[in-house]
């Protein structure tokens, strides 16, 4: 028997197959080649249209299918990993009303901000463990406010993956975990967040059922399986967002169990049971994956917009073959770049940074001295230090670290990145080699909530390297100092 898992990004989606009795990774493809698009009309907006990832998912399940050779009707389960945030709007037949308004559109900013003042801290902290943000429901009401007539016509909210499976099953629901990333779970009565739907005055009704994520989510339909080549046999098993996804997929479920993520954004994503927190604007707090009434797992998800979306465009706009290639060159410039600093906030709101839009930024350039090696490493460096920066508000805010993994298939391949992470934390760093369509495949074998033969299949199957501290780090510290002194310069102009 074999799974399938999805993992639906804003750059591409990724098709995992694995072995359901050893979980071992059989083959994973990814479609399309390119990234896929993101539609931006106006600044800051981020939208993507669901039929095309429905178009892509299709065709790597048939690629995948075909390519391995293995025989349909013994894929029988699938899994789902989403990017979190997204805002889906469909009508009575199903039909999506308006591209998705996706995780890094700030358009809401503002509504979320006032809906905080508004509301209070308190109640926030106590009902949300979140500001309003820019998260699903200010999403939500951003439509409300500014195209009344498709809201007239919803029916239902979807998250991304409440939509993908939805378009497997034809049944409309979601989770506990994906209601708290959209600020639409209330954590003090143990239900849907009505105080915040009141007060942006949303119709309750538009939230489907809830579901649990490991759990029989229903067959998939005839006409998905023609579209995707599988067969009525195969059953959604799991879905869960992307982050509380990746950690599960490192084997993160415990308090002081840290996962982190460096690809187009930036991630730390740590475990507690803790309820009290102090920092609810800069750093977003939600349900596991393994959150139950009994068992109250938080993941505290630190998230950096500009992270690897700058490597991404200085690979871009200097033509370089690959991101390998420019490693080699970085490590040719030494520790701090001879003076050359990069913010990485390019990507819109930066929520850590109290939703202020730094842009990225390259300072002190010496047109003498500065080349691509330089600007390489600095960018590597400075994508670090908002990982170490993003750590210090978290341990400031009771947050324990005890253990620290990372996929290798992100910047955590670059030995001047993890290291230079790992040196200022003073924390060794697990690289497992795994992604996060592997792990929503296997998580579709978690039954009862029994995690035991998951994790004892990461520990046997993924682990294989672990980066350690640098005992001297002297030069590290000092250019992390200056490199905080002028992100903190940058804040204080606007």
């Amino acid at each position: 028997m074999y799974s399938i898992g999805y993992d639906l990004g804003s750059s591409s989606i990724k098709v995992a197959l694995i072995d359901s009795a050893t979980g071992k990774s059989i083959k994973t493809v990814q479609e399309p080649a390119q990234e896929m698009e993101i539609l931006a009309l106006h600044s800051d907006w981020a939208e993507q249209s669901p039929e095309t990832w429905w178009k892509h998912i299709c065709k790597a399940t048939r690629d995948i299918i075909k390519d391995t050779g293995v025989d349909k009707n013994l894929i029988t389960a699938i899994g789902i990993s989403y990017q979190m945030h997204g805002l889906v709007l469909i009508d009575k037949k199903g039909k999506t009303l308006r591209n998705a308004i996706i995780w890094c559109d700030s358009r809401a900013v503002d509504l979320g901000k006032e809906a905080y003042e508004k509301l209070g801290h308190d109640w926030c902290a106590t009902h949300l463990l979140n500001s309003p943000g820019n998260f699903t429901a200010s999403k939500l009401n951003w439509v409300k406010n500014n195209e009344p007539e498709i809201y007239k016509q919803a029916h239902k909210l979807l998250l991304p993956g409440d939509y993908i499976a939805y378009k497997l099953t034809g049944q409309y629901a979601t989770t506990i975990n994906g209601l708290t990333e959209g600020t639409l779970w209330d954590y003090s009565s143990n239900s849907v967040a009505t105080g915040l739907l009141d007060h942006y005055n949303l119709d309750h009704s538009l939230i489907p059922v809830i579901t649990q994520n490991f759990t029989n989510q229903g067959n998939i339909t005839k006409d998905a399986a023609i579209e995707t080549g599988l067969t009525t046999n195969a059953t959604v098993r799991y879905r869960s967002g992307d982050q509380p996804n990746n950690a599960l997929s490192l084997n993160i479920l415990k308090p002081g169990e840290v996962a982190a993520t460096a690809g187009t954004s930036g991630v730390i994503y740590a475990v507690t049971d803790q309820k009290n927190f102090k920092e609810i604007s800069k750093v977003n707090q939600f349900a596991h994956v393994n959150y139950t009434r009994e068992n109250a797992t938080v993941g505290r998800l630190l998230n950096i917009n500009g992270c690897g979306i700058q490597y991404r465009w200085l690979k871009n706009t200097f033509n370089e073959v690959s991101y390998n290639e420019m490693n080699t060159q970085a490590a040719t410039a030494p520790i701090g770049s001879d003076g050359l600093v990069a913010l990485p906030f390019g990507n819109g709101a930066e929520r850590m940074l109290d939703n202020k839009n730094l842009g990225t930024q390259f300072l002190n350039i010496n047109l003498n001295i500065h080349g691509k090696s330089h600007m390489y490493r600095a960018a590597l460096e400075g994508i670090a230090f908002s990982f170490v920066y993003g750590m210090e508000i978290l341990k400031k805010d009771q947050t324990q670290v005890t253990v620290i993994r990372a996929g290798n298939d992100n910047l955590f391949r670059s030995e001047i990145f993890a290291t230079t992470v790992a040196t200022l934390i003073g924390q060794e760093i697990e690289i497992y080699d795994t992604t996060g369509a592997v792990g929503a495949a296997r998580a579709t074998l978690i039954i009862d909530n029994n995690f035991t033969p998951f994790s004892k299949a990461i520990k046997g199957n993924d682990h294989i390297k672990t980066i350690r501290p640098i005992k001297d780090n002297t030069a590290y510290k000092k250019t992390y100092l200056n490199w905080k002194k002028k992100l903190l310069d940058t804040i204080n102009t606007l």
